[in-house]
């Protein structure tokens, strides 16, 4: 059945992207059939080969599932051998359809096409179930419904588009995809009513080629193992929850995988959730099964399921798709056959770009890798472990912000106000907050109003800017490690032989010069003089500031460090007299990622200038925070941290990342896909703008206000005041002075508040989807 003749929604969206074609000729790329270097790689696979990547219902952790859309991006972002799969219902005259369940109501609107009066009760798995089923329907009646996005925490902005419901043939015929895969998931309950999916499948697999055929009911595989040759079309069994009742033998699925020959006599292969083979435990990954190597000893295929790079992934991944792919298969050990992904972009780097790299492999990308408070995406900022964590995962720069105790020892901490870092909030320090608006506009407990020995004794508290989204980091180790002093921190440094070098970061001081009597500059000055970081090369200093007057002090010291000028707010725009301004007593600038790349309601909207003004007098530019967590990240970015980093570096060409998870930008920088003489479409920049051109008009967000444009008013401040002479405050005895507490709570740290070229030329996506 042809969409365009059942479905004529099809062909009315076809004239919305003729029109919309104009808008994408300015970012037209040519489709590149990357070739990677995986035919000397040792995989450890059943075949040998590299494993597939199986997209479920296309491209579905962003667009509709199983929409032309989804389809048709899943093929042009994925490995070229990438499988398309469907999960395959019948409509109530038998005509197969590619819906991602039984019912209407999740993925469709049917409910205001079809009626909501129409909805029928059925027992779905033993549950009673209510909805607008397909088997209530016949393909006709289903013209005018479209599908639309059914996981509620993905976008919906694409819904607008009208996607018609596509049916198997449509899939391979319009999209030509180089594998397909056909899911049949309730075969029973198609035959109670009379419908036969085993008549469909035989009758489908003579007009298209069918890769792969799944269930997880054995019975229906058996019904049709003769009727396929395995060289043609595989078998296989889907395995569901380990106390599922599979219908056919009565048997849980954990019992049945006790017995894989059996299994074998009518499959070539099993499905499971990846958790069948590395299980996780309150968040954190177990020891592996041995399930991969026994289906591979029983000569079955394995493919791993439930891959989501916008759900909560463990805390072993630090929030990184491709590392959790990497480790079902590149871990020594094994190697799935495959895994089905909502998100094939990210598998198909890992597979092509990042498996079996050597462990010294060198750098293919110029950016420089600064740490955010050490790597604090993993332990709590600025910690012994959190800059331990840094230099082993590969960071080129390890950042120190420097702050101030009352009796004047510089340390490490991620801010000036205590109770963003530790859990003196549940101290009896709690007396010491106030409020000083030139500081901040909430109460705090400052640093400088206690003693390092009081600030050293304090329990650190893990950062988790994302748990407003019930995203947090590390929860077994949120209250570990220690802070350092300035001295101990360059001593850390000093001692690594990986590290190029060091940023210092400074705020503040003018006023703990006036107010506090704290010489911030000059302890810095001394503490690097100290270390011996003035006669050496090895690693460079960098000193950063949002304050001009911090650097022109340094730039008046005429030591040999890199001033980097730090612009506090996102930026649209810098005047040419304020580049040069800032290049009078700055050698680099850190701005925002937005300032690069502004977003509207999570959507790029088309890069900025800054980046291009600012390194044309010859300024680094260097661009924070890069973070791991989806929720930081725009839409156009696929929720995965490498497809962002590569877009600033290849696309928007920024000299360095800040990043709390120093080990992905590193990991990034060593890629084979860099090296090829044409980068495949999954290791290429997006284009910013292009997802927000397939939005039609009725979805698209309100215009936001452009953000402000930094001048040369914002860049001139003040000259430093002089350290003022504060004498210390009378000893007092009486209770009113806080002590230290005698041991460190161990309490839920304070969590703070926060979120976050194309590869993929989305013309040949619009032209993919026409008739012609």
């Amino acid at each position: 059945m042809s969409c365009w003749n059942k479905f004529p929604a099809m062909c009315s969206s076809s004239r919305t992207f003729l029109l919309l074609f104009p808008l994408f000729l300015h970012s037209f790329v040519a489709l590149v059939s990357a070739q990677g270097s995986n035919n000397t790689s040792p995989w450890q696979t059943l075949s040998g080969d590299p494993p597939f990547v199986v997209a479920r219902g296309g491209f579905s952790g962003l667009f509709p599932d199983s929409s032309g859309f989804a389809y048709s991006f899943a093929v042009m972002v994925s490995v070229p051998d990438v499988i398309l799969w469907c999960d395959v219902q019948l409509t109530k005259d038998g005509v197969g359809i590619c819906l991602p369940d039984l019912s209407f109501n999740n993925a469709t609107d049917a409910k205001g096409i079809l009626g909501e009066n129409r909805s029928s009760v059925y027992l779905v798995n033993g549950v009673a179930t209510k909805g607008l089923f397909t088997v209530d329907f016949n393909a006709e009646e289903l013209a005018n419904v479209s599908l639309t996005q059914g996981i509620f925490s993905r976008t919906n902005k694409f819904d607008g588009n009208r996607f018609p419901i596509l049916t198997p043939e449509d899939v391979v015929n319009q999209f030509k995809p180089p594998g397909f895969w056909l899911n049949v998931q309730h075969d029973a309950f198609f035959t109670q009513r009379n419908l036969s999916m085993r008549n469909f499948v035989l009758s489908v697999s003579r007009r298209i080629i069918v890769n792969y055929i799944s269930s997880p009911e054995v019975g229906f595989l058996r019904s049709i193992a003769s009727r396929f040759n395995p060289r043609t079309t595989k078998l296989i069994l889907r395995v569901l929850q380990p106390t599922d009742i599979e219908i056919t033998t009565n048997q849980t699925y954990q019992s049945l995988l006790r017995n894989l020959t059996f299994i074998k006599t009518f499959a070539s292969g099993i499905l499971v959730p990846k958790t069948y083979i590395v299980p996780i435990k309150d968040g954190y990954i177990q020891s592996e099964t041995s399930l991969v190597s026994d289906a591979h000893k029983a000569n079955l295929e394995i493919f791993a399921s439930e891959f989501y790079s916008d759900l909560p992934l463990s805390y072993n991944y630090s929030y990184d798709p491709v590392t959790e792919y990497l480790s079902y298969i590149d871990n020594g050990k094994f190697s799935v056959d495959g895994v089905l992904t909502d998100f094939p972009i990210s598998p198909s780097s890992a597979i092509d770009c990042f498996a079996h790299l050597d462990k010294n492999a060198k750098s293919q990308a110029k950016p420089l890798v600064i740490s955010k408070f050490g790597a604090s995406g993993d332990f709590p900022g600025c910690t012994n472990l959190a800059y331990s964590k840094a230099i082993s995962d590969g960071v080129d720069v390890l950042d120190c912000p420097v702050q101030m105790s009352k009796d004047g020892i510089p340390f490490c901490m991620s801010s000036i106000n205590l109770i963003e870092s530790t859990t003196i909030s549940q101290t009896s320090f709690t007396t010491l907050s106030k409020k000083i608006p030139e500081i901040s506009p909430n109460d705090g407990i400052f640093a400088f109003d206690l003693t390092w020995e009081e600030i050293h004794g304090l329990t650190p508290s893990i950062l988790s800017p994302s748990s407003k989204f019930t995203l947090f980091r590390n929860p077994k180790f949120r209250n570990d490690g220690e802070f350092l002093t300035l001295p101990d921190f360059l001593d850390l440094a000093k001692n690594s032989s990986t590290l190029s070098g060091v940023l210092i970061h400074i705020e503040n001081a003018a006023y703990l010069a006036k107010e506090q009597g704290l010489g911030v500059i000059d302890a810095v000055i001394d503490s690097l003089s100290k270390a011996g970081y003035d006669n050496q090369t090895a690693q460079k200093v960098l000193i950063q500031s949002p304050n001009s007057p911090v650097l022109i002090k340094f730039k008046q010291e005429k030591k040999e460090y890199e001033l980097v000028y730090k612009v506090d707010e996102s930026i649209s725009d810098v005047l040419n007299s304020t580049v040069v301004d800032i290049k009078s007593f700055a050698n680099s600038v850190t701005v925002s990622k937005t300032s690069v790349l502004p977003v509207n309601l999570q959507f790029l909207i088309g890069p900025t200038d800054v980046v291009t003004k600012l390194q044309s007098l010859n300024l680094s530019v260097y661009v924070e925070t890069f973070s791991n967590e989806f929720v930081s990240q725009a839409w156009d970015f696929f929720s995965d941290a490498t497809v962002e980093i590569n877009s600033f570096v290849m696309g928007s060409g920024i000299d360095g990342v800040i990043t709390d998870f120093p080990k992905t930008s590193a990991r990034y920088k060593k890629n084979r896909c860099l090296t090829m003489k044409e980068a495949p479409n999954y290791m290429s920049p997006v284009q910013p703008g292009s997802l927000m051109q397939l939005i039609t008009a009725d979805y698209l967000p309100p215009k936001e206000r452009p953000s402000p444009i930094l001048d040369d008013n914002d860049v001139a401040e003040p000259p430093l005041p002089p350290v003022s002479k504060k004498a210390p405050g009378p000893a007092v005895d009486d209770g009113s002075t806080a002590t230290p507490p005698t041991s460190k709570p161990n309490g839920q740290p304070k969590l703070g508040a926060g979120t976050g070229f194309l590869l993929l030329n989305l013309a040949i996506l619009c032209l993919s989807l026409l008739p012609f």
